[in-house]
């Protein structure tokens, strides 16, 4: 019997409910594991892993045996109990519908990662919303721009 062999890297990026500042960077470090656990534990790899105040990204070696948005039902799911349960901050956490994933090659894989271990330092040139459609453009993603993320 034949064996199946994949190589496939999605950089995810998603936001909280109404793209508000909310992830607290205190907290950022635990968040960062307990989704790392979610990744690793539905068998898919992790490569680069970074919460902003109002958005994530996160590169994995993805592992088809999951859709993709199962596993990002699940990650969004159960970071949002994570959080609510912390009780870090006052009413309910929620994560926006929706996600952009975007695929690399494996000479991509270290400026992938580089590029997502210094989004403090990006940040200070350019806010998420333009990061976020230069992403958009630069795959040639045909988009509505009504049924992005909700801009605040």
């Amino acid at each position: 019997m034949a064996n199946t062999y994949t190589k496939i890297y999605l950089q995810i990026v998603f936001t909280p409910l109404k793209r508000e500042y909310i992830i607290p960077s205190k907290h950022k470090e635990e968040l960062q594991k307990y989704t790392t656990g979610i990744i690793q534990n539905r068998k898919h790899k992790l490569l680069a892993i970074n919460f902003m105040p109002d958005h994530v990204h996160l590169f994995i070696g993805y592992n088809p045996v999951q859709s993709l948005p199962d596993l990002l039902r699940d990650i969004k799911a159960n970071t949002s109990k994570f959080i609510n349960e912390k009780r870090w901050f006052p009413g309910k956490f929620q994560w926006q519908d929706g996600y952009g994933s975007f695929s690399y090659g494996h000479s991509q894989i270290e400026s992938v990662i580089q590029y997502i271990i210094h989004q403090e330092d990006h940040h200070r040139k350019a806010s998420f919303k333009e990061e976020y459609l230069k992403l958009l453009e630069k795959f040639e993603v045909n988009f509505d721009p009504k049924y992005l993320f909700d801009w605040i």
